[in-house]
């Protein structure tokens, strides 16, 4: 079984369908996101990495088509057309690390219509949620205004390789490091621990814990202080630090109750015992909200490890995305369902000063003060040049974050900036949604249960089009 298989059945039987009828003319999808969550500002584009890398070996083999016939309950040489099908199209998408608003694609795939609309659901899947994530840990870096937050996610997340993807998108905007030994060394970040409660719990008490764990660790410590009392936990990791001058550069961590008041009475506690080079790292249940608290009563925590929270995107754990047909064979096309209105064509996004975005054709010229978002990173199913690095997405993502609009980065209540659509655009689908009206209404009367020809805004909505 190859990763051929990892689809929807319904791309499948679309696909078959589409060769079946002599469907194999270039079609366009494009990949956007309707609405940003709530409590959302932005969003940072990830996962076109891995869409990529899916697309360039996609190949659909005699096993695949086995078991493409097993899932229908037919027989396999009625789903020999899919044989050898892999993806031979084009690829235009926002290189990861930039910062993108609701409506504007992340991605456009062109393809012959079997090969666009089989990677449907491998392609959504890898941006959304690689997408999602990397916003959500912008915003705990954002919370944290340049002070280290640290991935401690991996336990919690749903896989490991949704852990390993947090741990990435982290380093990606601006975390610290992370727990996760085998995303620190694939990415080269920083591997962070410290010891969990159960190590403390095996010893006969706190201090013979922290002085068996300095014999092993001979470099600066970080020691859990609260697995009985907390205070009583900091006072004898301060008396074990300063025995063994190990203070400059170890830490304790809180990881339970009110981290804001415990932080104040250990930075006491340890500033007493002359120790005030030894940091304090809160975790437990942290997130941006918690992290924008902990900050604003102004708590002396000098590290922040989060994550639960964080590597599932608790508070908004999807994304609004959808991977719609734009294009087939020249033709431009649109849904016109109520409350999914779609764009036709191909297109660009040009980023201008302050975010006042334009969502514009592909072959549209940008205005004077726009640049172009989406770049080709594939042709004829081939990547267009090298893999970028975890340093090209921090620069993409430090480069947008300088613009943004402050009300856009706020953690509670953000103003999201909303693109526009150029005057060609709002053009293009005033005509297509005449033509499809025109082609409803010579076919016949409606049946009686359907529903009103859909009149929703095209999206972005409620914005006037730019005149181009």
């Amino acid at each position: 079984m190859s990763e051929a298989t990892t689809t929807d059945l319904y791309e499948v039987t679309m696909a078959l369908s589409y060769l079946r009828e002599g469907m194999s003319g270039p079609a366009t999808f494009s990949l956007f996101v309707r609405d940003l969550p709530p409590e959302r500002g932005f969003l940072v584009a990830a996962g076109l990495e891995s869409a990529l890398e899916y697309l360039s070996g996609l190949h659909v083999g005699p096993e695949d088509v086995e078991d493409f016939a097993a899932a229908l309950h037919r027989p396999p040489d009625e789903l020999r057309p899919l044989l050898g099908l892999e993806f031979t199209g084009r690829v235009r998408a926002v290189p990861e690390g930039r910062i993108v608003l609701a409506g504007e694609p992340l991605l456009e795939v062109t393809a012959p219509l079997p090969e666009a609309q089989l990677v449907e659901t491998y392609v959504l899947n890898r941006l959304s949620h690689q997408t999602l994530i990397a916003s959500k840990a912008a915003r705990c870096a954002l919370a944290a205004d340049g002070r280290p937050v640290v991935d401690f996610s991996l336990r919690r997340t749903h896989g490991p390789q949704a852990g390993f993807q947090a741990a990435r998108l982290g380093a990606m905007v601006g975390f610290a490091g992370t727990s996760n030994v085998a995303a620190a060394t694939a990415t080269g970040t920083p591997a962070v621990g410290t010891m969990a409660h159960s190590y403390v719990e095996a010893f006969p008490g706190e201090e013979e814990a922290f002085r068996a764990f300095a014999r092993t660790h001979p470099g600066p410590l970080t020691l859990l202080v609260d697995t009985y009392d907390t205070e009583a936990g900091v006072r004898v990791a301060a008396r074990v630090l300063r025995d063994l001058d190990r203070g400059t550069g170890s830490a304790v961590r809180l990881d339970s109750g009110d981290l804001g008041a415990l932080a104040v009475r250990a930075r006491a506690l340890l500033d007493d015992a002359g120790l005030p080079d030894v940091r304090i790292i809160a975790s437990g249940g942290l997130d941006e909200y918690a992290v924008d608290d902990l900050m604003r009563s102004r708590a002396p925590i000098d590290v922040f490890a989060v994550g639960t929270r964080v590597g599932v995107s608790a508070d908004a754990p999807y994304l609004d995305s959808a991977y719609k047909m734009v294009e087939y064979d020249g033709r431009p096309v649109m849904k016109l369902s109520s409350a999914k209105v779609t764009a036709p064509g191909p297109k660009q996004v040009f980023r201008r000063p302050g975010y006042a975005d334009v969502i514009a054709l592909a072959d549209e010229r940008p205005p004077g003060d726009g640049t172009p978002l989406l770049e080709t990173v594939m042709v004829g199913g081939r990547r267009t040049g090298g893999r970028p690095t975890l340093d090209d997405g921090r620069a993409r993502f430090a480069a947008d974050l300088d613009g943004l609009p402050p009300a856009a980065r706020r953690v509670r209540a953000p103003v999201a900036p909303r693109a526009t659509v150029s005057g060609r655009l709002a053009a293009l689908a005033a005509d297509v949604r005449r033509r499809i009206e025109e082609r409803m209404s010579a076919a016949g009367p409606r049946p009686p249960h359907a529903g009103p020809t859909a009149r929703g805004p095209l999206r972005p909505a409620a914005h006037r089009p730019v005149s181009r």
